[in-house]
Parts: C-alpha cells; structure tokens; sequence
C-alpha cells in the first residue's frame, strides 16, 4: 500500500530518469508522481550571461523533458528562487510528501531544510534521498566511529564494505508511466533567453547533453578503460572518461560508472588495472563529498587550521601575477596551455590541474582560495568538494595533503606529460614552431633558436613570472610556520617535483 497518494520530485543534480534513486523512491511511496526542475534564481544570479553550465543543464532538462513526456508524464519547470518556488507548487499540486537527492553543499543543506521548515508549515514531507555517492556522510567511518582524513584507508574501507546491491540501479522498466501530468502547472520550458542567458553555440561545451550523451561518452570510455592507468596523466591523449560533468550534473549515475569499473576489476586481466585506478578516482570524489560534510569549514578555512598562518603574497605584484596567471600569461608554456584551455573550452586536464594550482601557490604564492574561486568560475564541472579539496591537497592544507615540500616543477611535468609538446602548441601556438626540446623553458633556448621560430620573449611571449628555483625557496620559507609538514596521499609519483 502507498504512503502518499501524491508526491512531487524534486530534480537538482540528477537530470535522468535512469537509475534515480529519488524518483524511483517516490514511484514507490507514492500513487501519483509529479516531476519538477528548478532554473533556481538563486543559484543563477551572477553568473555570466555565456555560461556554459548553464545551456549544457538546459539542453539536458530539453532531453528529460522528453523522455518523461513520452512515458506519458509532464516535466513541470519553473524559474525562480527553489526556496519559494517548491512549497508553492507542492501546496498548487496537493501532494503530501516532496523527494530530492540529497545535497551537501553547505548552501543547499541550508537551502533544504529552509524549504523543510516551509512545507512541514503546510502539512507536507520532506524526504532527501541518496543518489549522489555510493557512501555518504557517516556510512564508511574508522574502527573509531570517526570520519577518515586519509584516502587511502578510507578506500579500502570502501571497497571492503561495497557490494553488489550498493552498485545496482534503481527503478524498473515501465515505471514511469506511472508519473501524473498536472492539469494546472504549465510545464512549457523557458528558452535560455527568457532566463536571461545567450549562450552562442560556438560558446557550448563540446560534449552531448542529456542522458543520451552521458551514455555516449561511457560506451566511448569503456574500451578505453584498460588503459586508463597509463593515458590519464597525458593531456594530449584520449585518457579520461570525459564524464565529469555528467556526473556533476547527474544525467548519469554514480552507481553506473561505479559498477563498470568494480566489476571490470574483479573480473582480473588485463582491463583491471585501469578499471581499479578509475574506480579510485571516483572514490575520491566521495571522499571530498564526506570531508565537506563533516568539515564545512573548509569551505572558507584550512583543512589543518595551522596552514592558515601562511602570510601569502598580496598587492600590486601578487595581483599583477595572479592576473597572468589566469590569462595564461606565466611565462611556463605548460601552465599557461592548461590555463588558455579552461579559458576557451571550460575543461582542464586532470593532471594540469594539479600543476596549474601548484604553481599558483608554490611559485606565485598566492592564496589557494584565490585559484580555486577561478575554478569554481571557469571549471564545465566544478563541484565544491572536489575543487576543494584538489586545490587544498595541492596547496598542502587539506587532510591527506601533499606535502608542503613537494612543488611540482612546471618544466619537468612539461617534458614528461606532454613530451612533443603536442598540448603546447595547441592552446599556446605563438611557440608552434620551437623545437620540441625547448617548447618546455623557451627562455633557455639559443637566440637562434628563438629566431627561427620567430619568437621575441617579452613580446611574441612572455619571460617567466619568477625563476622556479628561487621560488621553491620561498615557498618554503613561508610554509615554515607550520610545524607538522602534512602526510602525502598517493596522488602523484615523486619523480617530477622539485
């Protein structure tokens, strides 16, 4: 028998009807199922008017609109602030329970419970659901009952505890013929203009929307997955899964990439290195998720308070450089490549993110929340745990850090990752036609060299911002007033720092 004779299902980061956890949640405490999407005005506000998240969530509420439609339902979208906008619709539709997939945001744990408060005023549930992570919040905790601060402990407790039930996907075929069409919420979808965005196609991410193309991009990665382990680290070769931002914005579910990778995994041979180093990586994400939850101070603060000693570089010098190294004018070929790319396309290569936020703190040393407020700007699929915690383990102020003392060297990171200079010359081509060995440093090349690559320093490039050498050096003297150096986490091999 039904709990509910009607609820409503709050989309947010789950633009599927493919295993969502909510949706099938409600399907099953309820008789009839009303579906919204939120163009939350609150969230938007700010935003450039080109913002690519912004068409890629459009065009991917265009697909679910459709699939719901030809299921015999009706999406119902809104535009304006969630907060006012849900209780509103909850109370217009006479539902007695509202579903969504649990956030962790500090934001919208506050957003969440505002609305709570607002329906338990009208008599109506609230319910968050668990669609985001494998694990959440306090499910995987130390022999202590306490939280993790290290990832690789953390991992194996995880692959410990995970089972074949915690991979499996929610939901049933035909189920949604069971969703409601309302008979008096308009569910015409506002164009992207009308929400006050013009997104030039030109503009837009590279990738399908939607459902189909997260699918399309998973069936692409699958074949690739073996060799993951190797490819990763090299921005000119097809390594990664591309499926960041489809999992940021839930038109496919963390259980389905989660269960290739596991199973490939178990199943041993060849594939199962670069399954097991994929499936690391998705474990990490809910390692930040979990950190966030239990630390929501790291938003604003370090992780290890006494890192928020360190007096980083300000004033007219600091802002010039930091200027620099957002337009991809640092000097070092490689930075200013993965900077010029997250420019131009949104995206930036996992291993340059690394290097990027690095030499931003460790050679420019400035403030990591300056460089991860840019990414959270910049980044197609920026979630807040993750930026989080990657600019805070580059900066060495997170749990699981790298340590302070370990500075990657932008030039040797160059000539490994990107050895033909492949990557340079494609976002920073004003250096095309330097020869491979001094694409890295161009400021060691020979005047002739320079010459006939009909490269200036300090006109066709720039020299560089500091001397990596001489910057080490400071950076460890700045980072000398915290007494206990950070323990490493495995995110990177110790041949190319320093």
């Amino acid at each position: 028998m039904s709990e509910f004779q009607k609820g409503l299902v709050w989309l947010r980061r789950d633009l599927r009807c493919t295993d969502n956890a909510t949706l099938t949640r409600a399907l099953t405490a309820c008789r009839e199922v009303y579906v919204v999407f939120v163009f939350d005005t609150a969230i938007l506000k700010g935003l450039p008017a080109d913002d690519r998240r912004v068409a890629f969530i459009h065009d991917s509420v265009v697909a679910l609109a459709k699939t719901i439609e030809d299921a015999g339902g009706a999406l119902i979208v809104r535009h304006g602030d969630s907060s006012a906008e849900i209780p509103a619709l909850a109370k217009s539709l006479g539902v007695q329970a509202v579903f969504a997939g649990r956030d962790y945001e500090p934001a919208a744990v506050a957003r969440d419970r505002t609305v709570a408060r607002s329906l338990d005023d009208l008599g109506i549930a609230f319910e968050a659901v668990k669609d985001q992570v494998i694990f959440e919040a306090s499910e995987i905790l130390t022999a202590q009952g306490e939280p993790y601060s290290v990832f690789t402990p953390y991992q194996r407790a995880w692959l410990k505890q995970v089972r074949p039930v915690d991979l499996a996907p929610h939901g049933r075929p035909g189920d949604l013929q069971r969703l409601a069409v309302p008979t008096n919420e308009a569910a015409t979808l506002p164009s992207l203009a009308s929400l006050g965005f013009e997104v030039p196609q030109t503009h837009r991410m590279a990738i399908p929307a939607g459902e189909s193309g997260a699918r399309q991009l998973l069936d692409d990665f699958l074949p690739r997955m073996a060799h993951y382990h190797e490819r990763r680290d090299y921005p000119a070769v097809r390594g990664p899964s591309y499926l960041s931002v489809h999992l940021r914005f839930g038109t496919i579910s963390i259980r389905t990439l989660a269960r290739e990778a596991h199973t490939a995994m178990l199943r041993g041979g060849d594939a199962a290195s670069g399954a097991q180093t994929w499936l690391s990586e998705l474990i990490w994400r809910e390692f930040y998720f979990m950190i966030l939850h239990h630390h929501p101070e790291v938003v604003a603060k370090a992780f290890k308070p006494a890192y928020d000693a360190i007096e980083w570089a300000t004033g007219k010098v600091a802002d010039a450089n930091f200027q620099a190294w957002c337009e991809g004018r640092t000097g070092y070929p490689l930075v200013d490549a993965a900077m010029r790319q997250i420019n131009q396309t949104g995206y930036m290569h996992n291993r340059l993110r690394m290097v990027t936020a690095s030499f931003l703190v460790k050679d420019l040393g400035i403030d990591w929340r300056r460089g991860e407020a840019y990414f959270a700007r910049a980044l197609n699929d920026f979630d807040l745990s993750a930026n989080n915690g990657g600019w805070q383990w580059a900066a060495s102020t997170g749990c699981d850090a790298q340590p302070y003392f370990r500075i990657f060297n932008p030039v040797t990171q160059s000539e490994k990752f990107d050895p033909l200079g492949r990557f340079i010359r494609k976002y920073v081509p004003e250096l095309a036609d330097l020869p491979d060995k001094a694409l890295h440093a161009p400021w060691r090349a020979d005047a002739q060299t320079l010459l006939n690559a009909k490269v200036t320093l300090g006109r066709d490039y720039p020299h560089p911002l500091v001397a990596h050498d001489v910057a080490r050096k400071e950076t460890l003297a700045r980072y000398a007033v915290v007494k206990t150096p950070a323990v490493s986490g495995k995110r990177d091999d110790d041949t190319d720092v320093d």
